[in-house]
């Protein structure tokens, strides 16, 4: 096993003993980065491919005072940020307005109840700029203000689709307990 400085001068120098060896390393983990902003599996891994190609031409640009597996992420998320945009206009858009809000009192449920397939699989239904937004600062812990500027719209509409995304996923969480239970 390389280290991960090895890596990096490996892959300066355009090794791909060292470019399969980054790959290998750090794939798995990227991948449920991926996952996470994708609708699926297939999505997933053309955001993978994208993002290790950045981080291959791009690992010269790699500062070494900070971890280079936390920059190898934001890589994957700004590539999925730009995958997002680029795939946009084909995404059904879901206007705003017509989410009924609903307040969820009388039901709580803790993470250990659901598996981590099932958490996914809800994130993954949620609309495209709600997981979006919902992935960045639920699971990525940037900030309202970040997020606003990396995705270019307002902090407002940030807080918006974090607050629905919530509440979205509480509700599909709360079918598939009732299911459950049936």
């Amino acid at each position: 096993m390389f280290t991960d400085d090895e890596i990096i001068e490996g892959c300066l120098q355009n090794d791909r003993k060292m470019q399969k060896a980054l790959y290998d390393k750090y794939a798995s983990r990227m991948f449920a980065v991926c996952l996470r902003y994708a609708k699926d599996k297939d999505d997933a891994a053309d955001i993978l491919q994208d993002g290790f190609l950045k981080v291959f031409t791009k690992v010269d640009q790699f500062s070494r005072e900070h971890s280079f597996e936390g920059w190898i992420r934001r890589v994957m998320t700004n590539t999925a940020i730009t995958h997002y945009y680029q795939n946009k206009k084909f995404n059904e858009q879901e206007n705003i307005e017509e989410i009924k809000e609903t307040e969820i009192r009388d039901f709580s449920f803790k993470e250990a109840d659901f598996s981590n397939e099932e958490l996914m699989g809800v994130i993954q239904t949620l609309p495209d700029s709600y997981r979006m937004v919902f992935n960045m600062f639920a699971i990525e812990g940037f900030k309202h203000k970040e997020i606003s500027e990396m995705l270019n719209i307002e902090v407002t509409t940030v807080k918006t689709q974090y607050h629905r995304a919530k509440k979205m996923i509480q509700l599909k969480l709360q079918e598939l307990e009732k299911e459950r239970n049936r």
